[in-house]
């Protein structure tokens, strides 16, 4: 088989700036012949990104690049490419390291390396650098990121906390840097939050191969499911160093008042929720969950598969299929409530009892589905505006 030419190009994510830093640091002492390129979104506001190369000797070349439809991020994305391709026609670097600002999301970047594939470019891995002691405090930071300096563009209205929280569960590998702050619980914490991820400590030989580790296809699909609400492989129940992992799984709809009015402690019940689930009012309609930082998104992910014609499964992705296939009930199909709860200090006992409350009652589940679209629908002003 013939060896592969194309430019193997690593990203390396992390609002964790420190932690990053190091991470690449310790990539490009480890791998010969490696360069770093990272956009400096600082001056984003003043209409200029700065692109930064380097290799484990120091830098080797500084410019601005001019801001695209005043988003820092699109920027990135127009000026990333071409440099890469020019790092692989010089057929000199053996890796690229692309390091990202701090805010800006691996998942985004990702897909534009990968749709270059054929360009001389093969993405082999997404790592997401993280100090073990700062998870817990960046997870429950629901500033937002403008007021934080952190912003990619003057319409950002993202989080601390859930950019966090995105960097860390969409990264396949997971580099972790020594903190003497770090304890069991944060450990817990970080593994119970991400566990399928490979964590790797910054300091050792795996750092290095895990950068090679993967083919871009591999990464980008198995990412991007990964994260999908339909299809997310979920955490499992934990509880281990103080830390515990709710799986609430139901049948039955909420009604939507009354969950509407649990929102706000169900969002400060835990560090981290996620997950999918359905109104009693809009039964057709795969609803995301996804808090962080006392910060709630809900959203709509499209339809449940059940509410299909069987000509529209031929359109669904094989893995949408078979975790609906996987998750499939005799009457309601593949909808379901399927909520998962992460913290330090979790309340079990009490989130689950308000849980269940949420939803209908024997008597208001008997009036079946044409009753329940009379209920009130307190989520319009959320999933209408959005």
């Amino acid at each position: 088989m013939p060896r592969d030419s194309r430019l193997p190009v690593v990203i390396v994510a992390g609002i964790h700036s420190d932690a990053r830093k190091e991470v690449v640091d310790r990539l490009l002492r480890a791998v010969p012949g490696s360069v770093a390129l990272h956009h400096d979104l600082t001056d984003a506001p003043g209409g200029t990104v700065r692109r930064l190369v380097r290799d484990a000797h120091g830098l080797l070349s500084e410019d601005g690049t001019p801001l695209v439809n005043d988003c820092a991020c699109c920027a990135l994305r127009e000026d990333l490419v071409p440099e890469l391709e020019r790092l692989a026609g010089a057929g000199l670097t053996r890796l690229a390291v692309v390091e990202l600002w701090d805010s800006v999301e691996p998942r985004t970047m990702a897909e534009v390396v990968a749709a270059h594939a054929g360009d001389g470019l093969a993405l082999t891995n997404v790592i997401t650098a993280v100090d073990p002691a700062l998870v817990l405090p960046y997870l429950g930071n629901g500033d937002d990121l403008a007021d934080v300096g952190r912003a990619a563009a003057p319409t950002d209205r993202r989080t601390v906390g859930d950019t966090f929280a995105r960097q860390l569960e969409y990264a396949p590998v997971l580099a972790l840097v020594d903190s003497e702050e770090a304890d069991e619980e944060d450990r817990a914490l970080l593994a119970q939050l991400h566990p399928t991820a490979r964590r790797v400590a910054a300091g050792s030989g795996e750092l290095a191969e895990a950068a090679f580790a993967a083919h871009t296809g591999v990464v980008v699909e198995a990412a991007a499911a990964a994260q999908h609400p339909a299809c997310a492989l979920l955490p499992q129940d934990a509880d281990d160093a103080g830390v515990t992992t709710l799986v609430w799984h139901r049948r039955r709809p909420f009604h939507p008042e009354r969950l509407y009015a649990a929102l706000e402690d169900l969002c400060c019940a835990a560090a981290r929720s996620r997950g999918r689930f359905w109104l009693a009012d809009r039964p057709d309609t795969l609803l995301a969950w996804d808090a962080a930082g006392g910060a709630l998104c809900v959203e709509s992910a499209g339809p449940w598969l059940a509410s299909l014609p069987d000509a529209a499964w031929e359109l669904v992705p094989p893995m949408r299929r078979a975790a609906a296939a996987l998750d499939w009930h005799p009457e309601h199909g593949d909808c379901c409530q399927h909520l998962v709860f992460t913290s330090p200090g979790l309340d079990r006992d009490g989130l689950e009892r308000l849980l269940e409350s949420c939803l209908l009652t024997d008597e208001e589940y008997a009036a079946g589905p044409d009753g329940w679209r009379h209920l009130p629908a307190a989520f319009d002003s959320l999933l209408d505006a959005a």
